[in-house]
């Protein structure tokens, strides 16, 4: 099998950029979620327009990489996989339309549309596999969130939940051989947690009937504490497992960088694992929860910050949803070519 390396990262971020007072002259006192700690709002998160759509954001990222890498690294990608948390149109990834837009032709173009917060270390197991056995050279992953839509409608915005969301994307090129070899990838699926996940709308309606009443997803404090409680077992669970199929411990890890749903979850997750939370990298009160790219947003500006010294062991790790699923991945990280 062939080394893969993580050749490269970048990201892209909406121009709004909204702080917590934006929710807290909005927030209604008797919300039952105020005061539950899976909620307590970030202190800024960028928010898409109306009209930007997260293959926007997603051509966006990728032609940072195209920029540093030039034209034929992006024009030559063998394989395409995204994920766009809010689907630009109902049915479709965004796989095709973004190919259109970097005029490439990927020889695998795979839409994921499960993984959600986890999904970026699930995206490099895929393309890992892909290229590893031969299906190409290069791969070029992209992961879109732009979801905040949903969380700024007038109605929903007054609820505690809704001002932890935040928009942004993230495009990653993959390349045979290399100097940051992904030493290995580990997925950890929990369907019983899958119900746990819903949507609600006042009305009864479901999200496809005709109505008016706002589209928002259901909490109450009973789902957040199973979140937070399952949260904080199988990210460290899933790290751990990793480590050891890579020949380390989660003590050899040089930086963690996971998904970003709040204080409580970052903090827990550092103790659990030992870690120094200095090395767990942080931009939830910068960004909020990016949902799924929120591990390579966060990976980008600690690459920016110079937070990955060369030879490190680099984790990504996070869980979707209500615990459904939960990822990492492992990174020897060397120097840029």
């Amino acid at each position: 099998m062939a080394r893969v390396s993580l050749l490269d990262v970048a990201s892209a971020l909406p121009e709004q950029r909204v702080g917590r007072e934006y929710f807290e002259r909005y927030s209604r006192p008797d919300d039952p979620l105020l005061r539950n700690p899976m909620f307590r709002a970030p202190e800024y998160r960028r928010y898409a327009s109306r009209e930007e759509t997260g293959a926007d954001l997603m051509e966006r990222a990728a032609t940072a990489l195209r920029e540093r890498h030039g034209a034929d690294a992006l024009a030559g990608v063998d394989v395409l996989v995204t994920h766009n948390a809010l689907p630009d149109v109902p049915f479709l990834g965004s796989g095709a339309e973004l190919a259109r837009r970097l005029g490439c032709r990927p020889d695998h173009i795979i839409d994921l549309h499960n993984g959600h917060c986890a999904v970026f270390p699930y995206m490099l197991g895929v393309a890992r596999s892909l290229l590893a056995s031969g299906g190409g050279r290069t791969a070029l992953l992209c992961t879109a969130q732009t979801a905040g839509k949903i969380f700024t409608q007038p109605g929903v915005r007054q609820s505690a939940h809704a001002s932890v969301p935040g928009d942004g994307a993230a495009a990653a090129l993959l390349t045979v051989g290399g100097e940051r070899p992904v030493l290995g990838t580990r997925v950890h699926h929990h369907p019983e947690y899958a119900p746990d996940v819903s949507l609600k709308l006042d009305d009864g309606r479901l999200y496809w009937e005709p109505g008016t009443s706002e589209m928002d997803v259901a909490f109450d404090n009973l789902k957040a504490q199973n979140i937070i409680e399952r949260g904080s077992k199988i990210v460290p669970e899933v790290v751990a497992d990793l480590c050891r199929e890579v020949g380390s411990s989660p003590g050899d890890i040089g930086l963690l960088v996971t998904n970003q749903p709040n204080r409580l979850l970052l903090r827990n997750w550092s103790r659990d694992l030992g870690l120094d939370p200095a090395r767990h990298y942080d931009t939830f009160d910068s960004y909020g929860n990016l949902f799924g790219a929120g591990i390579p947003v966060s990976l980008d500006h600690a690459v920016r910050d110079g937070a990955v010294p060369d030879g490190a062991l680099v984790v990504l790790a996070g869980f979707a949803g209500a615990g459904e699923m939960a990822s990492a991945a492992a990174i020897r990280w060397g120097s840029r070519p």
